[in-house]
């Protein structure tokens, strides 16, 4: 039975979704306006290994993702680069596609934008304004009547009292309480056309928290069976949602809440606004992948890595970035692929009452814990290296593909360079596949001449420049980067 923690309960819980067999869940996305950074990343990664697992559960899953395509940050972009909205967002949505691919994050199976649904987020404006959960205020802006409401602060335990607490109203604010929320924003008249839409409320856009609203209700309904999304949604934003979806429909928004854990920098949470992200393009891409590109060409080996270093990880603990962890995550996954490439696997179904996929299965149905399946991964690759078991490194390849791990071709795998091998600052990386060949070859034919200080000279040199070779049976040897 998969147990899952609930962000609403506290504790962890039997996962029921409200239609036996079938799940709907609904995670918010990205604001389109930049580059994703490794916070995002660990997002993307983490859901996409809950949907991967609930399909291999049986689950019939429709995930909704969406797409925040007008925000404030979004329209200073578009101002500062003097470009229409849908310019810049087109250009950071390709961004973002591409990053998933490398990561090997699926594709949702419904990627909503919020400007498809304006007019479902100003109907359900109306519905709390009929409620008395929303008012217009003299600046133009429609608001949400915090206190109104009896159980804002359920998700995050934030009392009405604790939010008050230092609060202060904002000079020239027309909210009547200042834990009031924006629901529409009157337009201004500096603001581009293209930002500014009709309403009952006069012309203007929608304020950020509705939008989820409209969108899950549109697609899925009400209750979600799961929704998510990164830590710092908790409050305001995912707490704003109950308000707006209950206010507005009644019921219950969601049934069960996950949050994944913070991505941190030196005890700070990694994010744009502290200046202290690094971008998933500017990690894994090979060479400089420039700033006016949206794709880019992608290092596999560093690719799987990043994907590596956040899926050994629970999703919900606070994961810390260093130069040194990712070097230590290229190490680990290394290891595995050397296991395959040590002994080739063999096309194989999961055999899922064995002991490593029994482990497996009880770590991802204990709230997903997928570093509990990884464990079990290193245990297949130690007896594949000590049985030579093909059938068995083929079970470590299949249990891997799981969390989207393992799948490339070992010696395709080692013939990438990575940033993150040890010693990889003071090795030189000139060597392309060719040159590599051809001093492989000339080695082995100073093997055969019984040139031994030539073979050896060669094969030093390949060393020096983190090349290591491996002799097999037949005169056969394979090379792979350090």
């Amino acid at each position: 039975m998969l147990q899952i923690y609930n962000t609403l309960s506290r504790k962890k819980e039997a996962f029921k979704p409200v239609e036996p067999g079938k799940v709907r869940m609904y995670v918010c996305g990205m604001t389109v306006y930049d580059y994703c950074h490794l916070g995002h990343a660990r997002m993307l990664v983490s859901f996409d290994v809950v949907q991967r697992w609930l399909r291999h559960s049986g689950y019939s899953v429709d995930y909704v993702r969406n797409i925040t395509d007008i925000d404030d940050k979004i329209i200073r972009r578009a101002v500062q680069t003097n470009k229409r909205l849908g310019e810049v967002t087109a250009f950071y949505i390709d961004a973002m596609h591409a990053d998933e691919r490398a990561l090997g994050v699926a594709a949702p199976d419904r990627e909503p934008r919020a400007t498809q649904y304006v007019g479902e987020m100003v109907d359900i404006i109306s519905k709390l304004e009929a409620r008395g959960l929303a008012y217009q205020a003299d600046d133009g802006d429609v608001n949400f009547a915090v206190r109104e409401f009896p159980g804002y602060g359920k998700l995050s335990g934030k009392t009405l009292d604790d939010l008050r607490a230092g609060e202060r109203v904002a000079v020239g604010s027309a909210k009547r309480d200042p834990l009031d929320f924006v629901l529409w924003k009157s337009a201004k008249a500096e603001e581009p056309d293209d930002t500014k839409w009709a309403s009952p409320y006069g012309m203007g856009r929608p304020g950020w928290h509705i939008e989820c609203s409209a969108m899950a209700n549109a697609l899925l309904g009400q209750p979600l069976d799961i929704h998510g999304g990164g830590p710092d949604l908790k409050f305001p934003h995912h707490e704003n949602e109950i308000a707006q979806s209950e206010g507005a429909f009644g019921g219950t928004l969601a049934n069960t809440w996950i949050h994944c854990g913070p991505l941190m920098v030196d005890a700070d949470k990694m994010s744009k606004s502290l200046n202290n992200f690094r971008t998933i393009r500017q990690t894994i891409a090979q060479g400089e992948p420039g700033d006016d590109a949206a794709e880019y060409a992608v290092n596999a080996r560093e690719a799987e890595m990043l994907r590596f270093f956040i899926v050994r990880n629970h999703y919900r603990s606070a994961q810390n970035y260093a130069p040194d962890n990712l070097a230590d995550a290229q190490s680990a996954l290394d290891r595995l692929y050397q296991a395959l490439l040590n002994v080739p696997p063999a096309e194989v179904d999961i055999d899922w009452a064995a002991p490593a996929a029994v482990a497996f299965t009880a770590a991802m149905d204990d709230d997903f814990n997928s570093s509990g399946a990884v464990a079990a991964l290193f245990e297949l690759a130690s007896e594949a290296n000590r049985t030579k078991d093909a059938a068995v490194s083929g079970q470590l390849k299949a249990l891997g593909g799981v969390l989207s791990l393992l799948q490339q071709a070992p010696d395709a795998y080692f013939k990438w360079s990575s940033r993150y091998s040890a010693g990889a600052a003071e090795r030189p990386d000139t060597l392309g596949d060719a040159d590599i060949d051809a001093m492989v070859a000339a080695r082995g034919a100073a093997k055969q001449a019984r040139d031994f200080a030539e073979a050896d000279r060669l094969r030093d040199a390949l060393r020096a420049a983190g090349i290591e070779l491996d002799d097999k049976a037949g005169g056969i040897t394979q090379w792979r980067r350090a």
